[in-house]
Order: structure tokens, then sequence, then C-alpha cells
């Protein structure tokens, strides 16, 4: 009898990189397998089935060899399979039957499904399993987060029961210290900033579980407005990053092309700006412009007319910071259509009332903004939920890391936010940068 070759926990990825195969460790009821074999059939002997003692074994056939993806080692004494092996009393499922099932897999989870067989490899590659979900509208959310201090990535899924962290990004320092600005589109995450050599975009691909240097803006840029529709992403404003002007042009990023394309310039230059995705336009509020003042009004980037449209004094009644401020942009947030916004003097949420073009209070949200001026807060949509993580309003000093959802209601007269473990103590409370994929 032949033992298979345990693969050691040091692994590598699908492109060849090295991955940790602890966050493998923490499933339970793994199967492992002992063998014999001959040079027709594999006699499989499950050591694990109810008890830790080897149970009978069922016999099967050696398939022809392939090529196992990305350099990764899986031969035993035989040569690996690729194939499925079914009892022929049991029906096997039809193929678009089976297609159905595997698109349900949580995204975070595609990854492995490249190590299976050729098959599944193929159509994660070609992109056959997402226009698979979008068929069967599959469409889930992934939130990614950076906290203060750390220099992984978290992906966390829409309940945030499950967590992992993602490779280190393989930045230079220059990257690493300097601020910078995360958006979605796809199942692309991009990571705007400035390194050694200048402006750079990195992009994680979340189901090859791999970064690589994505194509840069038009205008590269700082402090901009961004916003995501699920599959592709747009930013307006800001301050450049080559000519250090503030900027009024926008543009839309395509997952599919791996490219910017520019799009009409807004009416007013803005800096310190932000954007939702909101009734299938782009909204930009409130900033800065080129003289230092304060803008209450919002643009909205009407895609079918391919122009932009001002709403004055949509931001009067919120307080608003002096040009001399170093409060953060607005921090907005849209569910079923709706504006949210917090106010980072009081911690209020606030929601917009559109017919009247005003704001209503719906009470107090539950970490601290106030205490750096809203910076260090993650307020997002998350599917027909709010998100909010930052300090505990429990502690003065807003120590330790929250995360709290709500389904909010534009008429309610309290909210009812739950608390999710999923942060924990032990991060920073104080998060740097945090997006939200919908795929």
């Amino acid at each position: 009898m032949s033992k298979g070759r345990e693969i050691e926990d040091k692994e590598v990825d699908m492109e060849g990189g090295e991955f940790n195969i602890e966050e493998y460790e923490d499933e339970e009821e793994e199967d492992f397998y002992d063998y014999e074999s001959d040079k027709e059939f594999v006699h499989v002997i499950d050591l694990n089935f109810f008890s830790n003692e080897p149970q009978p074994g069922k016999k099967i056939r050696k398939c022809d060899t392939f090529d196992v993806p990305f350099g990764l080692d899986l031969s035993l004494s035989i040569e690996p399979q690729d194939a499925d092996y079914v009892l022929s009393h049991i029906p096997q499922l039809s193929d678009e039957l089976e297609n159905m099932i595997i698109a349900r897999i949580p995204l975070l989870e595609f990854r492995k499904l490249c190590l299976v067989n050729k098959k599944f490899l193929a159509q994660i590659r070609n992109g056959d399993l997402l226009k698979e979900r979008r068929m069967i509208g599959v469409r889930e959310a992934s939130v990614f987060m950076l906290a203060s201090g750390e220099e992984h990535w978290c992906a966390f899924d829409q309940q945030f029961t499950f967590h992992k962290a993602l490779p280190i990004l393989p930045c230079d320092d220059v990257f690493k210290l300097g601020d910078k600005e995360s958006l979605c589109a796809g199942t692309h995450l991009l990571v705007c900033g400035n390194g050694l050599d200048g402006p750079v975009v990195w992009t994680y691909e979340v189901i090859m579980n791999k970064w690589f240097k994505g194509s840069s803006m038009i205008e590269p840029r700082c402090l901009f407005a961004s916003a995501s529709s699920g599959d592709l992403a747009y930013v307006a404003g800001g301050i450049g990053l080559e000519n250090k002007g503030i900027l009024n042009s926008a543009e839309r990023y395509d997952p599919v092309t791996r490219s910017w394309e520019p799009l009409p310039k807004m009416r007013n230059k803005r800096k310190m700006c932000s954007g939702v995705y909101m009734d299938e336009k782009f909204y930009v509020f409130g900033g800065q412009n080129q003289i230092g003042e304060v803008l209450t009004s919002a643009e909205v980037f009407d895609e079918k007319k391919n122009i932009w449209v001002e709403i004055p004094g949509i931001l009067t009644g919120l307080t608003l910071p002096t040009s001399q401020s170093t409060q953060s942009p607005p921090l907005v947030a849209v569910v079923n259509n709706e504006l949210y916004t917090i106010e980072t003097s009081t911690n209020c949420l606030m929601v917009y009332l559109k017919n009247s073009n005003s704001w209503r209070d719906l009470g107090e949200i539950p970490v601290r903004a106030d205490i750096n001026k809203g910076w260090g807060v993650a307020f997002k949509s998350l599917g027909n939920e709010l998100l909010v993580i930052g300090g505990s309003t429990i502690s003065l000093s807003g120590r330790g890391m929250t995360i709290y959802t709500c389904c909010p209601y534009p008429n309610a007269e309290t909210l009812n936010w739950k608390l999710l473990d999923g942060g924990g103590h032990s991060r920073s409370h104080f998060i740097r940068n945090c997006t939200v994929m919908v795929a």
C-alpha cells in the first residue's frame, strides 16, 4: 500500500504565489483518504467516516492525467484525476443543474473551485459561472476593509460570519504608508494611491485571489468621490496627483476591459467630495471648490443623456465643515434608493426626504464618528441594510472596533442596530479603507 503525499502547510495559490493554508484548517470534517492502487483501479478507504477507523473502500477506475493549474502539485503515487466519480446506479446531474448549484457558492470561495477540475477552472476563467449567477439572480455583498496598523486587507461575507485575510498587497513603502482610496467594480477591488514611481491602482481579483497593478486613471487623483453600480465603478472630482489642481473631470472603470473611460466634466470643481449610486445614477455631494468654498450642492450624472445636472442646496440643514476644517468628506450611503448621512458632530443618522428637499433625524448611531471628525469611520450600504464600523460609543475613547447593521426606514421613530461579531476588540477602531463589492 502506498500512502498519498500530504499537502504541506505552505501551499501555492493559482498563480504560483504562496497563500496560507490556515484558512482551510477551520473547516470541520475534512475528508482524508488512504488508498491502494493497481494498474487499472484505485481502492479508496475513507478514514473519517463516522470514526477515525478505516472503513471499507470503494473501487474506482483510474483516468487520464491532467495538468494541475498554476503549478500546484497534487500528484500522489498515482496520477491526478479529473473526472466525476459516481456509482453507476446513481444518476448524474445535468450540466445545467450542476452550474446552477455551483454558481450559488459564495464568491469568496470561488477560488477553491479552480482546484477541483479543469471544467470548473475553465468556467471561472471564461466568466461562465459569473454569467450563470447573474442569470439566476444570485448577487451577494462582500465587505473589504483595512484597519489602521494592519498589513492585510480583510474580506467579510455579508453576515460577517466568515472572514479571511487577503494576500499582502505587494506595493512599495510609499504606497503602503500613504493615503489610499478604495472602490469595487465587478469582482475587482481597486486601491488607488501614490507609489514610489507615481500614481498607481492596485487591483485585487477575488476569484483568482491575486493582486496585480491595474490600469491607472486617465487623471490620477485623491480625495475624490466614488461609487459603484455593481458592475462598473465611477470617480469624479478630487485633487490631481500630477498637476495638484482641483478637478471636475470624471471617469468610469469597466472590470471586463480593465480600463477607464472619460465621462463629461462636472459643472463645478470639487475636492473632499463623496459619491453614491442611486436611482441608477451617479451622485457627487459637497466638497470644496478651487477657492476653498464649502459646497452645499450635488451633481448627478445622467448616463442616458450623458450630462451632469446640478442639485443646489441639497446639503442645506446639515452641519458642514468650514474651509479651514479638517472634517472628513460627507459620510453617505444609499439603501433602497434612499439617501442617508451621518452628522459627524452629533453622531446622528439623517435621511434625505426627496419630496421636500430636507433632512430628517433618525437618532444616534452606535459608533463614535465625532472623535476624529468623521475620519476612520466606515459607513456603507450592505444589501438592504446600513453598515457602520468604528469606535464604540460605550467607551469614551472609542477604543475597540464595533460593527453594526440596521434596516433603515425614512419614517422610522427608532432604528434597531444589530451588533455583529465580525471585528473584535483586537482590531483597531480606526478604519483606513472600506468598500463593498456586489457580484
